[in-house]
């Protein structure tokens, strides 16, 4: 099996739609050998800031020497992104061998009467296989959906259980309010585990609390009030940061938006307790350069200057206005708007707090088949702003909003991970 028939046959199992729940990837690790076993994991769940969460305390802990797996998803260029070693992208030949051993296996599970493992199963068991298999000194393990039955919580323990902010999503599968949600979030957390929380909203923090409870683990919620914001701008944020009386002064890093301050101190405080845990052995510089040299593509990234064109991965309400609240660090004449939504998210509440901001708006359509139809996500937004143009395809879309966009306007792509990765891919192969 090559890299393009182990990419072919992944994509294929999209058929299998999702799954929640442990039982089949337990098989297919099983058969495999159970390399997710005896590997020590940072397990990060939430609503959102997960991936920029994940990626500093990866980038920190390489910076301090150690070999560092890091999981994540979706990808946004290209599939190898999902897994990764110390900011290196899984090679396409280990890929390729790697999926055909799981393929063999799951031919064994069918015939045994086991069902087939979907889509995100698979990728789960390719990176456990890939990191056991180099070794690495931790895995920062992002989980997919959820939390409680996502196939990233088959592993036993954690050195820590990190929440992020808890937020309405994907509210048809993890349930129609906060306190539901959370319970799904709280899934992560282990038996006499550690847990470290952002600050979260009254009743999901109540969950979180029951839920360590009721498995003796110990809650930390990480002090935002400890935080000084320093400088934040177009080109990232300087803060301080008080850990149990120290103050970590002048902390610098390159991600953009005061959330991803926030989502740097909820990183920061769990590797701090970690190192006060001797989990970890690091130095102040270590930390200090790994928060600095961090990055996180498509997360309010800035693609190309005069005029300004930014990518956000903004796709559910609480995203959308934290990108709302970011775009007043940015000085612009005009606001040129690129949108394209799945039709499973909150569209109308996400298009009311968007749209307004906008003095043009280019709508066009993601490339996935969950894709809202660009006439009738139009329909939305010209309750809000007509100042619309519609252009389905991706590519002609951004060459649109060039057209409209002047010298000292800001041009904005936003309202989907998948419509984001797609333009960063086009903008970067035209550079």
């Amino acid at each position: 099996m090559n890299y393009k028939e182990a990419l072919s046959y992944i994509n294929d199992k999209n058929k299998f739609g999702s799954r929640l729940g442990l039982d089949t990837i337990g098989k297919l690790l099983d058969l495999l050998g159970n390399p997710h076993l005896d590997m020590d994991y940072i397990h990060i769940g939430g609503t959102n800031g997960k991936g920029s969460t994940a990626s500093y305390i990866a980038t920190v802990l390489g910076e301090a020497g150690y070999k560092v797996g890091l999981f994540t998803s979706p990808f946004l260029e290209r599939f190898n992104e999902r897994i990764s070693i110390n900011g290196e992208d899984i090679p396409d030949d280990r890929l390729a061998g790697i999926t055909k051993r799981v393929k063999d296996k799951i031919e064994i599970m069918l015939k045994e009467g086991y069902e087939h493992p979907t889509t995100f199963e698979i990728v789960t068991t390719i990176a456990f296989v890939y990191f056991k298999e180099e070794q690495v000194d931790y895995v920062v393990l992002e989980v997919g959906l959820g939390g409680r039955s996502d196939s990233t919580n088959v592993i036993k323990n954690s050195l820590a259980s990190v929440i992020t902010t808890i937020d309405y999503d994907h509210i048809d599968v993890l349930g129609d309010t906060l306190g539901k949600i959370a319970y799904e979030k709280a899934g992560i957390i282990k038996e006499d585990g550690l847990v470290i929380s952002y600050p979260q909203q009254g009743e999901a923090l109540k969950v979180l609390e029951e839920v360590a409870i009721e498995k003796s683990a110990k809650l930390l919620v990480c002090p935002m009030d400890k935080i000084r914001i320093n400088r934040l701008d177009e080109y990232g944020a300087v803060f301080d940061f008080e850990f149990n009386g120290k103050v970590y002064e002048d902390v610098e890093i390159a991600l953009l938006g005061e959330y991803q301050v926030y989502n740097a101190a909820l990183a920061m405080y769990t590797i701090l307790t970690l190192k006060d845990r001797e989990c970890i052995h690091i130095t102040e510089k270590e930390i200090r350069d790994g928060f600095k040299k961090t990055k996180w593509k498509g997360r309010l990234e800035i693609i190309n200057r005069n005029p300004t064109f930014l990518i956000d991965g903004a796709h559910n309400l609480q995203g959308v206005n934290n990108l709302s609240n970011s775009l007043k660090m940015f000085n612009y004449d005009r606001l040129i708007l690129g949108m394209g939504i799945l039709k499973d998210k909150d569209v109308e509440h996400m298009v009311e707090v968007l749209s307004p901001l906008a003095d043009q708006i280019v709508i066009t359509e993601v490339n996935m088949p969950r894709k809202m139809d660009a006439y009738a996500l139009e329909k939305i937004i010209n309750k809000y702003n007509k100042n619309t143009f519609i252009e389905k395809d991706i590519e002609k879309a951004i060459g649109k909003t060039f057209e409209l966009a002047d010298e000292d306007d800001l041009i904005v792509f936003a309202g989907s991970l998948y419509l984001i990765g797609d333009v960063r891919r086009i903008l970067t192969q035209n550079k």
